[in-house]
């Protein structure tokens, strides 16, 4: 007999050595809303098929939390990709990025409105069967062998270049695949779901992590699925649209071709918006964008490109139109909310703004964060001829941010880094994933924290762009991609030892193994031939700009 102690009734059991997560959950007779889907086990997320063989703590999860979202829509997906394979064989699929609180796939030809649904028609058959989900274990050769008679040449380039003796997939039925991370025990599970035409493929539609009972709200994000599209085109065209493509690259001796093709693409971006702010004569260039998605390097970029276009930038952070720490509004928690738009002093900023435009001398801010307030120095400015006030800051896109600027004075940028190589064609990798790397390593090496403690602040910082950063990208002029194809490589040599120093007794540890398993995948690059312009020297240092 084994002792389980179970963390959502405080409890302490004995089972029979061997049992699965579902017996347990089953025999417990926990009211857990939704039921559970998946489990943690000694803070490790895994499927409830997982068998116990000694004392454990556990704490099962529902559709509500984060993991267990991530596991119904891999379930979900692994579903739609058999579908796919029983009504178009031999067809590549490519489950391609989140987009409009949905998933885009698309194959080599177009679907049409018939085609999508007769995937959902099957979709359906398949969850009405409530068939297993099975976990195979193997050898990597046996693996290769396997994806190899199926032809899932992007899988075996994967495992090719994966240095671990075994390997896993799963079944469905007849039907082969590989997801990064457990699923579900059955495809009874799957309660709900939508998929619909969209772009030249479908668009997979999830439950609402807070009303699982309803789909996620369709948002309209046309210049994002844009940006996506022009990066997967450009990649398919390389010939590196995978992590098993760029490992191949990387150990025939092409990983700093691929650095300079990434940063070259990086830089004709940024001449083409240069060129389009002087042409539209824009006098104030708004620069937004999430969490480290590398807005101040951009900033300072984009600056050096206006200053060759014959115009001179003048930098202002948002950060000194702080309202004085006193005045800040506070969050639920009592907690002061910095996130917020209105721990800025809007009406300050926008009467400072109007006096720059027109042409009045103004005295500029600076915000102390030791004292809390908002300081003034005698840094005086007044705008010239050709002149361009550069703004950098989370609230650029938000309208309330420069309501009393005329509209052809402002230039918007959103940037974020949008992760567009894959694990393989069905995995995708978050966007949010390659910004918490990047902040994990900011946060270390500038600020003092540990990997425990960006994981701790993560949600936060992920609310806080769901409610003020995101729901305004679409009203930007252009949108930048700082996401650099080899950066994975070298941001792997800085992350690892701070991710594996995650203690197994603490919630973030359950992350950090899940970031861990990621970068295994992941062939290593150095960094020492990156250069001092790029913006992924914001995060791993040796940049030449100041910050």
């Amino acid at each position: 007999m084994i002792r389980i102690y179970c963390k959502n009734n405080d409890t302490s059991t004995l089972f029979p050595s061997g049992s699965t997560l579902l017996d347990i959950y089953n025999k417990l007779s926990l009211d857990i809303p939704h039921g559970a889907v998946a489990a943690r086990v000694n803070n490790q997320v895994v499927g409830l098929t997982y068998r116990i063989y000694r004392n454990k703590d556990v704490e099962f999860l529902n559709i509500t939390s984060k993991d267990g979202m991530k596991m119904y829509v891999r379930s979900l997906t692994f579903v739609m990709m058999k579908a796919m394979h029983e009504l178009f064989p031999g067809r590549t699929v490519r489950f391609e990025n989140p987009i409009s609180k949905g998933y885009y796939c698309r194959m080599n030809e177009e679907l049409s409105e018939e085609d999508v649904e007769a995937i959902k028609k099957s979709m359906l058959g398949i969850i009405a069967r409530d068939i297993a989900f099975k976990r195979v274990e193997c050898s990597i050769e046996e693996a290769i062998d396997v994806f190899s008679s199926i032809g899932r040449t992007d899988k075996v380039r994967l495992l090719e270049t994966y240095g671990s003796l075994y390997a896993s997939y799963y079944m469905l039925e007849d039907y082969i695949d590989y997801y990064y991370g457990g699923l579900l025990p059955s495809t009874g599970y799957l309660k709900l779901f939508e998929i619909e035409k969209f772009a030249e493929g479908v668009l997979l539609r999830v439950p609402n992590r807070e009303t699982p009972i309803t789909l996620e709200d369709k948002v309209p994000q046309e210049k994002l699925q844009e940006r996506f599209a022009e990066r997967h085109q450009w990649q398919q065209l390389m010939g590196v649209e995978t992590i098993g493509d760029f490992n191949k690259a990387v150990l025939a001796g092409k990983g700093i071709d691929l650095v300079n093709v990434a940063e070259v693409l990086q830089e004709k971006n940024m001449t083409k918006i240069a060129d389009e702010i002087c042409n539209r004569k824009a006098r104030v260039v708004l620069v937004a964008g999430p969490s480290s998605s590398g807005k101040t390097t951009f900033s300072k970029r984009i600056s050096v490109q206006l200053m060759a276009c014959g115009r001179k930038p003048v930098a202002i952070s948002l950060d000194d139109y702080f309202l004085n720490r006193t005045e800040t509004p506070r969050k639920e928690d009592g907690d002061y909310d910095f996130e917020s738009i209105y721990s800025i002093d809007l009406d300050f900023f926008n009467k400072q703004l109007t006096q720059i435009l027109a042409g009045e001398e103004v005295e500029l801010p600076r915000y102390n964060f030791q004292t809390g307030k908002r300081e003034f120095r005698g840094e005086m400015l007044k705008l010239e001829p050709q002149m361009v006030l550069v703004i950098e800051g989370t609230h650029g896109l938000n309208p309330m941010l420069t309501a009393q600027i005329p509209e052809e004075e402002k230039y918007r940028i959103y940037v974020s880094a949008l992760t567009s190589i894959k694990l393989d064609n069905h995995n995708y990798i978050p966007t949010s994933d390659n910004r918490l790397l990047r902040r994990m390593l900011r946060d270390y090496k500038y600020r003092g924290y540990s990997a425990v403690e960006t994981i701790q602040r993560w949600p936060d910082v992920q609310a806080g762009e769901e409610k003020w950063i995101f729901p305004y990208q679409e009203n930007a002029d252009v949108m930048f991609n700082s996401s650099l194809l080899y950066e994975f490589a070298v941001l792997k040599w800085k992350v690892e030892p701070l991710l594996r120093g995650v203690p197994e007794k603490l919630p973030e540890y359950s992350e950090a193994r899940r970031l861990l398993r990621f970068l295994e995948y992941v062939v290593p690059l150095q960094d020492n031939e990156l250069p001092p312009t790029s913006v992924i020297r914001e995060f791993l240092g040796g940049s030449s700009f100041k910050y």
